[in-house]
């Protein structure tokens, strides 16, 4: 029984300790973040713009095209939305991120609870696990 109660109060004692980031650095982290997506969805933007113009291109500047002009243009068309679709993940994590910072849980472990170093966060802030957790996750 004492353990329950000692689990409760490391629990109470964690909740109360998410909750001690001042209103500036909140609004500081959340300027950063709407930033970064702000950024992303402008390189996504152009990227896509790039994308239909090349797609015009191909459309029109097709005839004589041999098997291996095919391939490579199969090649391209998919390596460029390949890097549209991460750019598109990278943007959900930054919105999952900004939501995550709303709701008191931004940089604290969704997986065991403990607080995301701020190195880590540093380098990516979208981060929703420690290093530790991701070790474990990476590892599977």
């Amino acid at each position: 029984m004492a353990k329950a109660t000692d689990t409760r109060s490391a629990s109470s004692a964690k909740a109360a300790t998410r909750r001690t980031r001042s209103a500036a650095e909140t609004e500081k982290i959340n300027v950063a973040l709407v930033e970064r997506r702000d950024e992303l969805q402008g390189e996504y933007d152009q990227h896509l713009a790039e994308i239909t113009e090349l797609q015009r291109d191909r459309l029109t500047d097709s005839a004589g095209d041999d098997q291996a002009d095919t391939g490579t243009k199969t090649f391209e068309r998919e390596r460029e939305i390949t890097l549209a679709n991460n750019l598109l993940d990278r943007i959900t994590q930054v919105e999952r991120a900004i939501e995550r910072l709303g709701e008191g849980n931004y940089g604290w472990c969704e997986r065991c609870g403990n607080a995301i170093p701020v190195e880590r966060l540093a380098a990516f802030p979208s981060a929703t696990a420690c290093v530790h957790c991701k070790s474990l996750e990476e590892r599977r």
